[in-house]
C-alpha cells in the first residue's frame, strides 16, 4: 500500500467525487480510478460505492479512512520534525488536553517560547482524556495536559501546581442557586448532565464517583458530554444540571447560569504527561525544558 494512493483515496473521501478529488491532485479521471481498483484488489474489499451524484464509503471505507489520515498525520510530523533538525530553534509541537483553566498556565509558557522563537508553532487538539491518550500513544501528539487521576504506566509526566474544584453548573432560576454549596441529597434528586468519562476507571470523573459512593448508582443522567460547551447550551434550554470543573463555562451576568461547588469540597489535580522514552523533536524538548524550569522543582 503506497502513501502515495492513500492520499488519493482520502481526496476522493473528501470531495465525493473522482473527478472533483482528481482535479485537486491535477490527475486524469482515468488515472485516479486505476489507483483506486487496485487499491480495493489490493486490500480485498470494496472501498466506495459510484453513485451518479457523488461516491460514498463503505463500513471498510471509513475504516481505511480513518487509519489513512493517522497515517498521514505522522508522516506529516515526521517530515516536519526531521525538517526542523538543521533550524536554530523551530518546528511544531502537538499539545492534548481536557478542559481545565489550568491550560492559561502553561499558555504562558507557550508565549515565552514563541516571543524567544518566532518559527516554533503549537497545534492544540480539545479532548477528554481517553481521546487525549490514543493520539499520544499513537505518537500524534508530543505531550497530554490530563486531569487526575492518571494511568501513569505509559508516561513520564510532571504535575501542576493547580487544582481544579467540582460544581455544578445550572440555571440561575434554579432552586439550587439560592445555596452557596450542592451537596449529594441535592444532586441525586436533580437530571443530571455528567461527563462521559464518569464510568471510567481512569478518569478526572472517577473522583466524582468516590465522592458519590454507593449513591451514584441514584442518578438520573439524563444527557452525557464529551466537551462542556454543549453541555451548557442543554442547561441553559433546562435539560438539567451539568456536573463539571470551575470556571469553564461563561457564568458571567450576561448569562441565565451559575456554577456550584460541591460540598464537600472535591478537587482535582493535573499532569503534563508524555510517552515514556520519547524521541522530542528540537522544539519539543526546548518547551519540555520550559515546562520543568517552571512546574518543577529542579531540571532533570
Amino acid at each position: 500500500m503506497e502513501f502515495r494512493v492513500l492520499r488519493y483515496f482520502l481526496a476522493v473521501a473528501r470531495e465525493a467525487s473522482i473527478t472533483g478529488a482528481a482535479n485537486s491532485l491535477h490527475l486524469t479521471q482515468p488515472t485516479l480510478s486505476r489507483q483506486l481498483q487496485e487499491l480495493e484488489k489490493e486490500l480485498g474489499q470494496k472501498l466506495l460505492i459510484r453513485g451518479k451524484s457523488k461516491v460514498t464509503l463503505t463500513p471498510e471505507g471509513m475504516m481505511l479512512k480513518k487509519r489513512a489520515e493517522e497515517i498521514v498525520d505522522m508522516v506529516e510530523k515526521t517530515e516536519a520534525e526531521f525538517k526542523s533538525i538543521n533550524e536554530i530553534i523551530g518546528g511544531d509541537i502537538y499539545i492534548g488536553c481536557g478542559e481545565t483553566e489550568a491550560m492559561k498556565y502553561v499558555t504562558q509558557v507557550m508565549k515565552e517560547l514563541q516571543d524567544e522563537c518566532p518559527d516554533v508553532k503549537f497545534h492544540i487538539y480539545s479532548g477528554n482524556a481517553e481521546d487525549v491518550t490514543e493520539k499520544l500513544d499513537k505518537g500524534l501528539l508530543d505531550f497530554g495536559i490530563l486531569i487526575q487521576p492518571i494511568d501513569l504506566s505509559k508516561y513520564d509526566n510532571i504535575t501542576l501546581p493547580y487544582k481544579d474544584v467540582w460544581g455544578v453548573v445550572m440555571r440561575n432560576d434554579s432552586p439550587l442557586a439560592l445555596k452557596d454549596v450542592v451537596t449529594i441529597d441535592d444532586i441525586k434528586s436533580r437530571p443530571i448532565i455528567a461527563s462521559r468519562q464518569m464510568s471510567r476507571k481512569y478518569s478526572a470523573a472517577s473522583g466524582f464517583l468516590d465522592w458519590f459512593g454507593d449513591e451514584f448508582e441514584e442518578l438520573d443522567i439524563v444527557a452525557t458530554y464529551n466537551l462542556i460547551y454543549n453541555a451548557a447550551i442543554m442547561v441553559q434550554e433546562g435539560i438539567g444540571y451539568a456536573v463539571t470543573l470551575d470556571k469553564l463555562v461563561n457564568t458571567s451576568g450576561n448569562t441565565n447560569l451559575c456554577f456550584r461547588p460541591l460540598s464537600p469540597k472535591l478537587e482535582s489535580g493535573l499532569d503534563i504527561v508524555w510517552k515514556k522514552y520519547q524521541v522530542f523533536s528540537p522544539a519539543a524538548k526546548i518547551f519540555l525544558g520550559k515546562i520543568y524550569k517552571k512546574f518543577a522543582a529542579k531540571y532533570f
